[in-house]
C-alpha cells in the first residue's frame, strides 16, 4: 500500500503562503496556494486564492507513464430502447493509477446504470492494462444523449473519454396505403404475366407465323437445299388408300406450293424415270429441308421403308433434316415405325381431320406451316380457299 501524508503550513503575514504537501512514495506532490487579503484579514478560501500544482518524482524512478485510455475520446453508441448495453472502458496505467466511471447527474444516478468491478492485466513492460465495464439495463429515454465519462487518473495527470447513447433509427415503415397499392400492383402484374404466358402457350404457333410474316424471314436462302420438303407416302394406289394417295400428290402440293410458296419433292412427279430408284430417293432427301411422312396403317411397304430409313439417317446422323409426321388415318399403335424415330425431338405428329382441316386457316395447316422452314416467297392466290371434301376415314 502507498502511504501519504499531508502537511499544512499556515502563515499570517501579508505575504504569507499557505502550502499543502501531499507526500506519496516515491513521488512528492506539492500543492501551494497564496491567499488574498481582504479588510486586513487573511483568508484560506482556496476558491479565491491562486494555486500551483507541482509533481516531483523521487530519484531513481523514471518509469511511470501518464495514463492513456484506449480508443477515441468520444464514442457514439446506437442502442435500442428496452435492451441492455455494456460500455467498456480500457486504459494503460501504472500500478497505483485508478480508472472509474462518472455516471452522476444533477438529480442523481440512474437506477439502471451499474459500474462493474474492473479487471487488470500486467503487461510485459511492467504496466497494467485495466478495463472497467458500465452496464446499463433496459435502456430508456433518460439514458440517451448523456455523456458517460470514463476517467483514468494518476499522479502525473488524467485522461477522460466519453460515451453517448443514441437511439437506433427504426426501419422506415411503409405507409399503409402505399403498401396496399404496391400489393395490388404486384398482384396485377403477376396476373398479367400469367395471362401473357398462357396466351403465348396457346397461340404460340400463330405468334411465330405472324413474326415470320412481319419480318419476312427466309431460312432457305443460304442452305444449298433444292426442296423445302420430301413427301413420303404409300405409292400403291388401291381403292382402300385412294384418298391417302390423293392427299399426298394433290392436296399437299396445292396448298404448300401454290398457296404458301413452298417447293415439294413428289416421287411420282420429280423422280426421273430410268435412274436407280434407291439412289435417286437418297439424293432427293439430301436436297430437302424437311421429310413429310403421310402415315397410314399400310404405310410401311418396302419402298417407303427405305425413304424413312434414309430420312432417319439424315435426321439422326447428319442432322440435316427434320421429320414431320402426318397421321392421315387414325393409328392407335405406332409400333410398326422404327424405334429410332422416338429419338427425334423435332418431329411432331399432325392429325388430318377431313371435317376440320379443309380451310387454309385451320389449325392443321397452321401447325404444318409452323414446322416448315420460314420462307418469304409470295404464293399464288388463284386457288380456292377451301379444299375438296374428303369422306370420313
Amino acid at each position: 500500500m502507498t502511504h501519504s501524508t499531508t502537511l499544512w503550513v499556515h502563515g499570517y503575514r501579508s505575504s504569507s503562503t499557505l502550502a499543502a504537501f501531499s507526500l506519496f512514495s516515491p513521488a512528492i506532490h506539492l500543492h501551494s496556494c497564496t491567499p488574498h487579503i481582504a479588510n486586513g484579514q487573511s483568508t484560506t478560501n482556496f476558491l479565491s486564492s491562486s494555486c500551483t500544482d507541482v509533481l516531483a518524482h523521487s530519484a531513481g524512478d523514471n518509469s511511470n507513464i501518464i495514463p492513456a485510455l484506449l480508443g477515441p475520446k468520444l464514442t457514439h453508441v446506437k442502442v435500442e430502447l428496452g435492451k441492455d448495453v455494456q460500455l467498456n472502458c480500457s486504459a494503460l496505467l501504472n500500478e497505483k493509477d485508478v480508472i472509474y466511471w462518472n455516471i452522476w447527474k444533477k438529480n442523481g444516478k440512474d437506477p439502471n446504470v451499474h459500474e462493474e468491478e474492473g479487471t487488470r492485466i500486467r503487461t510485459s513492460e511492467g504496466k497494467w492494462l485495466a478495463s472497467k465495464i458500465l452496464r446499463i439495463e433496459t435502456v430508456n429515454e433518460n439514458n440517451l444523449n448523456f455523456s458517460y465519462n470514463c476517467t483514468a487518473a494518476s499522479e502525473g495527470g488524467i485522461d477522460t473519454k466519453s460515451f453517448i447513447l443514441l437511439k437506433k433509427e427504426d426501419p422506415v415503415d411503409i405507409p399503409g396505403h402505399i403498401f396496399t397499392r404496391g400489393m395490388i400492383v404486384a398482384v396485377l402484374i403477376s396476373v398479367v404475366i400469367v395471362c401473357l404466358v398462357t396466351v403465348c402457350a396457346i397461340y404460340r404457333v400463330d405468334l411465330v407465323l405472324f413474326y415470320r410474316h412481319f419480318l419476312g424471314r427466309d431460312e432457305t436462302l443460304t442452305d444449298g437445299k433444292t426442296y423445302d420438303a420430301f413427301v413420303s407416302y404409300l405409292k400403291e394406289c388401291r381403292p382402300e388408300n385412294g384418298e391417302e394417295h390423293t392427299f399426298a400428290v394433290e392436296i399437299l402440293p396445292r396448298v404448300l406450293e401454290k398457296h404458301f410458296g413452298y417447293k415439294l419433292c413428289i416421287f411420282e412427279r420429280d423422280v426421273v424415270p430410268g435412274r436407280a430408284v434407291v439412289d435417286e430417293i437418297h439424293s432427293l432427301i439430301e436436297k430437302s429441308r424437311r421429310l413429310i411422312i403421310v402415315l397410314s396403317k399400310s404405310y410401311m411397304s418396302n419402298e417407303v421403308r427405305y425413304e424413312l430409313e434414309s430420312g432417319l439417317h439424315e435426321a439422326l446422323v447428319e442432322r440435316k433434316i427434320k421429320i414431320i409426321l402426318i397421321e392421315f388415318t387414325p393409328i392407335g399403335d405406332f409400333t410398326f415405325l422404327p424405334q429410332s424415330l422416338k429419338l427425334l425431338k423435332s418431329h411432331r405428329v399432325l392429325k388430318w381431320q377431313a371435317d376440320k382441316s379443309l380451310s387454309y386457316n385451320s389449325r392443321f395447316w397452321k401447325n404444318l406451316l409452323y414446322l416448315m422452314p420460314a420462307k418469304a416467297v409470295k404464293p399464288y392466290r388463284e386457288e380456292a380457299e377451301v379444299l375438296p371434301v374428303f369422306s370420313q376415314p
